[in-house]
């Protein structure tokens, strides 16, 4: 799951619009933030298995400490707790809460069974993946879904707000099609794991920016 973690995201704004969309984007997608991480550290790994799936070739055997269901939520009640404290926004807490979890039932559906529910348990998953034009049916969907709603509650107020958004969703669509087309990665650490640590900075600072040129329709500021 790729865009549909982004879906979430941009989805939540409809529900905490008071919140800006970086942090709702970086709840539903923290795990596959924490995930480079730790595989760089050593604690989680993974492998490229072409063919592990007609989806993706990486064989993500071990990685619970990022993407088990406990895990989530020990990572939700940290991030939301840590929102409210500074943001004193109890809708957006929980918009936050939820969309980390989200990550686990979306990578449940479509991952194969790699998916604990916490650290050392048996492994779970509908494997979604196995088909290709399943998976990008579902995601593509999530994500016009996720955008409609975001658009719902939200109008360009200048040209940043209509431009850099319009290019930042025209960019994750032309990556998610991109990657079914690239080769598989021969480096894990260097083609994989630097730049998911790397991407997160910059989609977050540019969701963001364009939010913030962005205006709430009347009666959404709940």
């Amino acid at each position: 799951m790729f865009i549909g973690h982004f879906a979430v995201g941009f989805g939540a704004k409809k529900f905490a619009p008071r919140t800006s969309l970086a942090p709702l984007l970086a709840a539903p997608l923290l795990s596959d933030f924490l995930w480079p991480i730790l595989l760089l550290l050593g604690w989680e790994h993974a492998r490229v298995d072409p063919g592990n799936t007609k989806f993706t070739p990486l064989d993500l055997y071990d990685y619970p400490w990022s993407h088990s269901l406990l895990m989530c939520c020990i990572w939700a009640t940290l991030f939301a707790v840590a929102y409210l404290t500074l943001a004193r926004y109890r809708l957006g807490a929980m918009a936050i809460w939820l969309g980390v979890v989200s990550h686990w039932i979306l990578d449940w559906i479509t991952h194969r069974p790699d998916m604990q529910l916490y650290p050392g348990s048996a492994k779970y998953g509908l494997g979604l993946w196995n088909s290709i034009w399943g998976t990008m049916t579902v995601e593509i969907a999530l994500f016009a879904i996720g955008i409609a709603l975001y658009v719902s509650v939200t109008r360009a107020r200048d040209r940043v707000g209509r431009w850099a958004f319009g290019i930042f969703v025209a960019l994750l669509l032309f990556v998610y099609v991109a990657d079914l087309f690239g080769g598989a990665a021969e480096n894990l650490r260097a083609e994989v794991a630097w730049p998911a640590v790397i991407a997160p900075i910059v989609l977050l600072t540019w969701a963001w920016w364009f939010d913030h040129h962005r205006a709430l329709h009347e009666g959404s500021a709940l």
